[in-house]
């Protein structure tokens, strides 16, 4: 893996860590913690999407939304974890 591919996989992490912060209304988490919780949004989307047969095409706005879908499941899965 390249520079460039460990760069893009950063940023995709970002902003979908970010735009999952914005809808579960999480206020973000800053730069690290976005990048993390969107890199494991899309280990999640990447293991659940195509075990129920989902796929949501390629190129770089489907990995955000590939990762923010994610992103969005661990996030919910969070809050139900810290409620109970």
């Amino acid at each position: 893996m390249g520079i460039e591919s460990i760069l893009v996989f950063l940023i995709v992490g970002a902003v979908a860590g970010w735009l999952a912060g914005l809808i579960v209304k999480g206020g973000g988490f800053g730069l690290i913690g976005n990048m993390v919780v969107g890199i494991i949004g899309a280990f999640i989307a990447g293991f659940l999407f195509p075990a129920i047969g989902i796929s949501l095409g390629t190129g770089i706005l489907s990995a955000i939304l590939h990762a923010t879908i994610g992103a969005v499941i661990l996030l919910v899965l969070i809050r139900i974890v810290k409620q109970a």
